[in-house]
C-alpha cells in the first residue's frame, strides 16, 4: 500500500533521512520507532509532501507520488500538537477537510457527526478547542483526519503531550478504532511500549537510517544491533572477551564469572570483544547460600544456567516489581522482579544472579549480531 524505495532526504550537508527502504501493506499498522533526531518525522513530512526527497521514490497505493504537491497524496497527517483551528468547533475542525473538497453542507455535517462518534466525542460537536483536555482535542484531530477517507493515515507522535494514563488508553482507543476502519497507517515514535501496543509491525530508525523492519515480536527476540537492542528496553550490557574459541566459545567476563556462550557456529578468535546482553528479566535472583563459590554453574529445566555471585546496592520500588541494583565483580547489573516473587534482600546483601547463555544476545565489537 505505501512504498518507499530508497527515500533520501537532505538537509544541506546534513542527510535526516538515508535511503529508507519500507513497504507498509493494506489495513496495517506500522510504527516508526526511534530516538529524537533519528528521521521518523522526516519520514512522514516526505510521504505528505512537504519535504522534497534528494532521492528515491514514494508510492501511496501503486501510485508514485514522490513529485505530488500535498493536496495530490491521498494521505491525512496528525500532529504531536493536535493543530485545531481555535476559532472553529469541534465539528467544524472535523468538516475542514470535506469543506476544502468541495463536500456539502449537509454531507459535511453528517460525515462530521459519524466521526465524532467514532472517537466517543458524540455530545461535543459544538464546543471550541479550548474548552476540551488534551485527550479530547487529540480525539478530534484523528477524526479530521479520517474524515476526509484517506488511503492512508500519517501520525506524528499524537499522544506525546497527554500524561501517562491518558496516553495508555487512547492507544488502546486508536486501537479499536483502526479495527474498525482498517485505515492503513503509519505512526512515530519514540516510546517503545507504544510502539508495542499499536504496532503491527516495527521499524527502528537510527541516524537516517532503517535499521529492522519486522514483527514486534521478532524486532525484540531477534534484534539486528545492539542499537535495536538497547532501544527497545533495559538490558544488562556485559563487556566479555574470547577466551576459547569453537562453535560455543568460553567467554571471560568482569563479573568474575567465565561461561560457554549460545552461539552456535561463531567464528570468534581469542581476545576478540563480545558483549552479552543480560534482559532483566531473564535473570532469576536468590540469596546467596554460605557455600556459593564464583564461576557455579547449575543445572536449570535440564539447561545449563550460570551463577552470578553479587551484592544488593539499591533495591527501588516500583509498585507491580522491584529494580534491584547489584554488584558482580566490576559489572553492574539490574534485575526486576515482580514484588510478589522478590527475595527479601535489601542494600549490602550477598545474593546469586543466574542466567541461562541461550537466553543472553551477543554482539561484536562494531555492534553487529554475533549468531
Amino acid at each position: 500500500m505505501l512504498e518507499l524505495d530508497g527515500l533520501t532526504v537532505e538537509y544541506g550537508d546534513l542527510t535526516a533521512v538515508d535511503d529508507v527502504s519500507l513497504a507498509v501493506g493494506e489495513g496495517e499498522l506500522c510504527c516508526l520507532l526511534g530516538p529524537s533526531g533519528s528521521g521518523k518525522s522526516t519520514v512522514l513530512r516526505a510521504i505528505s509532501g512537504f519535504e522534497t526527497p534528494a532521492a528515491g521514490r514514494i508510492r501511496i497505493d501503486g501510485v508514485d507520488v514522490t513529485d505530488a504537491p500535498p493536496n495530490e497524496r491521498d494521505c491525512s497527517l496528525v500532529f504531536q500538537d493536535w493543530a485545531l483551528f481555535p476559532r472553529q468547533t469541534a465539528s467544524e475542525n472535523v468538516a475542514f477537510g470535506l469543506r476544502m473538497n468541495g463536500v456539502g453542507t449537509a454531507e459535511r455535517e453528517t460525515r462530521a457527526r459519524e466521526m465524532l462518534e467514532l472517537v466517543e466525542m458524540e455530545g461535543h460537536g459544538d464546543a471550541y478547542p479550548d474548552q476540551l483536555s488534551g485527550g479530547q482535542k487529540q480525539r478530534v484531530a484523528l477524526a479530521r483526519s479520517l474524515a476526509v477517507d484517506p488511503d492512508l493515515l500519517l501520525l506524528d507522535e499524537p499522544l506525546s503531550n497527554l500524561d501517562r494514563r491518558l496516553r495508555e488508553t487512547m492507544q488502546l482507543e486508536l486501537n479499536e478504532i483502526h479495527d474498525r476502519v482498517g485505515t492503513t497507517m503509519l505512526y512515530v515514535t519514540h516510546d517503545q511500549d507504544e510502539a508495542f501496543t499499536l504496532g503491527d509491525r516495527l521499524g527502528v530508525m537510527e541516524s537516517g537510517r532503517l535499521v529492522q523492519h519486522d514483527t514486534p515480536e521478532a524486532v525484540y527476540d531477534d534484534p539486528a544491533d545492539r542499537f535495536v537492542e538497547s532501544f527497545l528496553g533495559t538490558t544488562n550490557f556485559v563487556e566479555c572477551t574470547v577466551a576459547e574459541p569453537g562453535p560455543r566459545p568460553r567467554l571471560e567476563t568482569p563479573m568474575g564469572v567465565g561461561f560457554e556462550a549460545g552461539i552456535e557456529g561463531s567464528s570468534l578468535a581469542p581476545g576478540d570483544a563480545v558483549v552479552a546482553s543480560l534482559r532483566p528479566e531473564r535473570l532469576s535472583l536468590s540469596v546467596a547460600p554460605a557455600e556459593e563459590t564464583p564461576e557455579t554453574t547449575v543445572s536449570d529445566g535440564g539447561e545449563s544456567a550460570v551463577a552470578v555471585p553479587a551484592r544488593v546496592e539499591e533495591t527501588v520500588y516500583r509498585g507491580a516489581d522491584l529494580r534491584i541494583r547489584l554488584s558482580a565483580g566490576e559489572t553492574t547489573l539490574f534485575v526486576e522482579p515482580s514484588v510478589a516473587g522478590a527475595p527479601p534482600v535489601g542494600a549490602g546483601d550477598a545474593v546469586v544472579v543466574r542466567f541461562r547463555p541461550a537466553d543472553a544476545l551477543y554482539f561484536d565489537g562494531t555492534g553487529a549480531r554475533c549468531r
